[in-house]
């Protein structure tokens, strides 16, 4: 089976979030066959246009900054994954992965053609104030997001250390907007942690897919392994992606050797199989998965994955529906190209794009309480923040109130699971409980 290249490297979260693959372009970055003839009337349309402009506008003009324009429209007509990236956001792009990069805490994409919330991160202005996963971002720093790309509503959310940026964000249910001041700030995020709840069931939590991710994860399971009777809930809801190789190295924990993880396809029918390779630490115990409308992208690929093969019950709500995959190209001047060149299949052909991966069991999400604006919780009271790529983070000020909790259940301290107002969490104990009790029956 065709590996990819090891410079390669595939990205699943949505801003962000979104499913990136960084690769090297030969030359110039353009691929001259076919192509050239078939444009080159369209350009030379281009070319008369900024013609135009240059001799005619009322004003001076900046040619670099009309052709950054006409790049940026022409990838936004597109799709809402396809966008340019300047010097200093590809080279944002590339840290983020490692785990460390600054902004207010969220990641975004478009759903239903809304600048959305794809998922807040844990410990983040973003989430101790209280932005949920599916709010939608109607304004930032007071400019509407209505035809903003990804991109560009990413870059008005980054900024120095210290400094503010407001989101006026829409939700279902609630009839007025909500404004939040979050403060930037540069943070690392611990993409796993581990606990043992009621009793024997190992918890474990990934909140992104990084290049440290299956490794902690086989740490945590490491420590756990010689429990007796064990079983274990694997937490993905709000995990807005990240990593494609960390999202099939995770399921290799859980996956028999030899078989297809997920696979990609693209415009020519190419397809791209990620198979599990052999596990001398592959784990076989009753375990339940975690999902909602906060889990996108490379925690779509684990679920589809786990669930196509019956390795795990998927327990929550119908995750995102983040399927696409992107292209980092990078271009000479050290800008990149953020193209969509391809869709992910679960194992059994289901494509993830737009419908998400539906749970085994349905439970919703204990409601999260609604703070309105100047009440304690929607200003910038907030603490560490991140955004992916762009995030950030304050301390909360002496005598604000902490917000209340309005993650389901998964604790604006700890990151980690309490049984307490949590539903989907309660839900999966009680599945774990009664599957060691049917287990143990024995006919007389």
């Amino acid at each position: 089976m065709e590996q990819p290249p090891q410079h390669r490297r595939w990205y699943l979260g949505p801003i962000l979030v979104m499913t990136l693959l960084i690769g090297v372009l030969v030359g110039k970055g353009w691929e001259l066959t076919g192509y050239a003839t078939e444009t080159y009337e369209e350009l030379k349309t281009f070319s008369e246009v900024l013609t135009q402009i240059q001799r005619h506008y009322v004003e001076d003009v900046n040619v670099k900054e009309l052709v950054l324009g006409a790049v940026r429209g022409m990838l936004s007509t597109l799709d809402p994954h396809s966008a340019y990236m300047t010097p200093d956001m590809y080279k944002e792009m590339q840290v983020e992965t490692r785990g460390e990069f600054g902004g207010i805490g969220i990641q975004i994409g478009v759903k239903d053609n809304r600048l959305t919330v794809i998922a807040p991160i844990e410990e983040t202005p973003a989430h101790r104030a209280g932005i949920q996963a599916g709010d939608y971002i109607a304004k930032v720093n007071d400019e509407a997001t209505k035809d903003m790309t990804i991109m560009e509503a990413v870059r008005r959310m980054r900024g120095p250390k210290g400094t503010k940026v407001s989101l006026t964000i829409e939700r279902k249910g609630t009839p007025d907007p909500i404004v939040f001041t979050l403060v930037r700030d540069i943070i690392k995020i611990e993409s796993v942690r581990s606990k043992i709840i009621d009793g024997n069931i190992v918890y474990i939590r990934i909140t992104q897919f990084q290049e440290s991710t299956a490794r902690d994860l086989r740490q945590a399971l490491k420590e756990f392994r010689d429990r007796e009777h064990p079983s274990m809930i694997l937490d993905l809801r709000n995990n807005p992606g990240g990593l494609l190789s960390a999202a099939v190295e995770v399921s290799e924990q859980f996956i028999p050797p030899g078989k297809l993880i997920v696979y990609t396809q693209g415009r020519e029918g190419r397809k791209d199989e990620y198979v599990s390779h052999p596990k001398d630490d592959y784990e076989e115990f009753p375990m339940i998965v975690l999902v909602n409308e906060g889990s996108a992208s490379a925690s779509e690929i684990v679920a589809g994955a786990v669930q196509d093969w019956g390795k795990a019950v998927i327990v929550g709500a119908s995750t995102f529906g983040k399927g696409s995959v992107q292209t980092i190209l990078p271009l000479t001047d050290g800008s990149g190209l953020r193209l969509t060149t391809a869709k992910y299949y679960t194992p059994k052909g289901r494509s993830i794009q737009s419908t998400g991966i539906t749970p085994d069991i349905l439970v919703k999400a204990q409601p999260a309480s609604v703070t309105k604006p100047g009440s304690s919780g929607s200003s910038a009271s907030a603490s560490q923040s991140s955004i992916s790529p762009g995030g950030a983070s304050s301390s909360p000020r002496s005598g604000d109130k902490a917000p209340p909790n309005t993650t389901g259940g998964l604790g604006a301290s700890s990151g980690l699971g309490t049984l307490e107002d949590d539903p989907q969490l309660q839900k999966a104990v009680e599945l774990l409980k009664t599957w060691k009790i049917f287990k143990e029956l024995r006919p007389l």
